[in-house]
């Protein structure tokens, strides 16, 4: 095919469309890297989170302990 026959509203109308896909792969790009930071940040609140559970639960175990003693039961 002779790139010459091409009409111009052809090449000017596949050179819109490849602009569109680039911006739209571009802002694509961008919500990935967003949805990527949220998820780091909700990974270290899940840890945070998993120790406090833990740190509850040592108190609670001692308190019971302090419950039983306070009762007498030695």
């Amino acid at each position: 095919m002779d790139l010459r026959k091409v009409p111009v509203a052809v090449m000017a109308a596949l050179a819109v469309q490849t602009a569109g896909a680039l911006v739209w792969a571009g802002g694509a790009a961008a919500r990935i890297a967003s949805l990527e930071e949220r998820i780091e940040a909700q990974a270290q609140v899940a840890e945070r989170l998993a120790r406090l559970e833990e740190q509850s639960k040592a108190t609670r175990a001692a308190v019971e302990r302090i419950e039983i003693r306070l009762e007498g039961g030695s």
